[in-house]
């Protein structure tokens, strides 16, 4: 029992990981008038309409998310926020390199999921202003059957457009999941060991544990 509400809860934050990056089909000019509880309302109804189009086969759903994945997600950011203090190790040709790596991974990680979406919905519960200028809009995933999922998206203005920099489910931030990781591997290892290992994991299109 324990092991089927690990799998499904998985499976609910694959889906809705994604949902702030379902782009609008506007040009960007049009998208920097969005505030960021907007971003996140109405690209989370575009992403659940998406995940509940039966016309859709699995990979075209996956191939649709990872475009638009790549668009809405601020990945140099994210990646500067996954690696703090080691980023400044790796030289700029690595550090490009790893963006690159890291956004496939993740596209790899959370496409695998598509095809457990089970008519959930998600609903704005609240959004506040950080320290700095980052947003965050507070979200609960409403699933059939089974418990409400917190989800909270922390979003960042660059450019006059709002893109996503991390996710935070039941308290569990994103960035500081995958900093654990990571961390450990460039202490031990370097940053080359690093990149190396997301490089061979996204040519077996496998994810990196998160």
């Amino acid at each position: 029992m324990q092991r089927n509400h690990r799998t499904r809860t998985k499976a609910v934050i694959a889906a809705l990981l994604l949902a702030p990056v379902l782009a609008l089909s506007g040009p960007t000019t049009a998208r920097a008038a969005e505030g960021p509880r907007d971003v996140v309302q109405q690209t989370t109804d575009a992403v659940l309409a998406v995940l509940a189009n039966k016309s859709l086969t699995a990979d075209q759903k996956r191939t649709k998310i990872q475009d638009i994945v790549y668009d809405r997600f601020d990945f140099r950011t994210l990646s500067r926020l996954v690696l703090a203090r080691n980023w400044r190790r790796l030289s700029h040709e690595q550090q490009n390199e790893f963006v690159q790596e890291f956004k496939q991974n993740l596209s790899t990680t959370y496409g695998r999921n598509v095809e457990t979406y089970n008519n959930e919905r998600a609903e704005i519960t609240g959004d506040r202003k950080e320290p700095g200028g980052d947003w965050t809009v507070k979200t609960k995933i409403i699933r059939p059957n089974a418990a409400d999922i917190l989800v909270d998206y922390r979003l960042r203005q660059e450019d006059g457009v709002w893109k996503v920099i991390d996710v935070i489910i039941e308290g569990v931030s994103l960035v500081a999941n995958y900093r654990s990781q990571f961390q450990e591997i460039v202490s031990n290892e370097g940053p080359a060991k690093l990149i190396q290992m997301l490089r061979e994991k996204n040519a077996k299109g496998e994810p990196m544990k998160s």
